[in-house]
């Protein structure tokens, strides 16, 4: 066979393989009929034959009795039969039954029947009570059994303690016992001597006892001898001993020679001995060098 002729029959036959891949397209009256049948508004039911408006019929009636096994709005009850009505009752007894458990605003018990009230009056028992035992601002007191409150006061005055030991301005000290009044004041006098400890502005140091006074002073004496020997603003050099204050003055002195080798503002020449000021100089020649190199081309 020639080389062209069976490079033809080779094209010819993908275009038609490419013809069976590639969907047919509906015609007008079909896709009318699709369109009915999902109940769109392009539907024109005027032009569907018997047949395809039976089936569309048939369509609608589901679709409705979809929407009233769900509660929806759209559902039309009375296009439901007898058999279909007693199911969409049962659903939607069902959902409100849901509902009714859960404790949901639009329950309407009204429609419970004898047998499942009492689970819902339970249901909603216990809601108020675990409510109740979270301290919820919902907790109605007056619902609970003599059990039932006996607990929630207990469960109180446990969140009163624990609020009490961390120190929360909602804790009502009237309420503690003789052992948890003294517990309180125990974990507060702890509080307090960890913020004293930690150099803290809200520290008490009167609440302290004479060893712990002591501990605070040496602390807050290490830090003020290194805040003044960084130079910084909230050192208190008449807190310094005569030893820190030397130490102090030292670093100081230190840093003013480095600042003046640098050329730095901060730099008092006046404090600078003769060797330092030989340093200096020296120091500032070689800055001068450098800034006087000639650059290198650039590329």
């Amino acid at each position: 066979m020639p080389l062209v002729l069976m490079l033809a029959l080779l094209g010819s036959g993908g275009a038609a393989l490419r013809a069976q891949r590639q969907p047919t397209p509906l015609s007008a009256d079909q896709t009318n009929f699709n369109d009915c049948k999902n109940g769109l508004s392009s539907c024109d039911v005027s032009i569907l034959s018997p047949s395809q408006n039976k089936d569309v019929a048939e369509a609608s009636r589901k679709r409705n009795m979809d929407y009233c096994m769900n509660g929806s709005t759209l559902c039309d009850p009375t296009r439901l039969t007898t058999p279909e009505a007693t199911s969409v009752q049962a659903s939607r007894y069902r959902r409100n039954l849901e509902k009714c458990l859960e404790g949901s605003a639009t329950c309407d018990p009204l429609l419970l029947t004898s047998k499942d009230a009492p689970s819902v009056r339970a249901a909603a028992t216990q809601r108020n009570y675990d409510k109740c035992l979270s301290g919820s601002a919902a907790c109605d007191p007056l619902k609970l059994t003599a059990q039932q409150n006996k607990t929630v006061q207990a469960a109180a005055l446990r969140r009163n303690l624990d609020r009490c030991k961390e120190g929360s301005p909602a804790c009502d000290p009237l309420q503690l016992t003789a052992s948890e009044a003294a517990a309180t004041q125990a974990a507060a006098f702890e509080r307090n001597r960890e913020r004293c400890l930690n150099l803290s502005p809200a520290c008490d140091p009167v609440a302290l006892t004479e060893s712990d006074a002591k501990i605070m002073r040496t602390a807050f004496q290490r830090r003020n001898l290194a805040n003044c020997q960084e130079g910084l603003a909230s050192c208190q050099p008449l807190e310094l001993s005569e030893a820190d204050l030397n130490a102090a003055k030292e670093a100081f002195h230190q840093r003013n020679v480095e600042s003046c080798k640098r050329g730095l503002p901060a730099c008092d020449p006046s404090l600078l001995t003769g060797p330092e000021l030989a340093l200096v100089g020296t120091a500032f020649q070689q800055r001068r060098a450098r800034s006087n190199r000639p650059q290198p081309p650039k590329p």
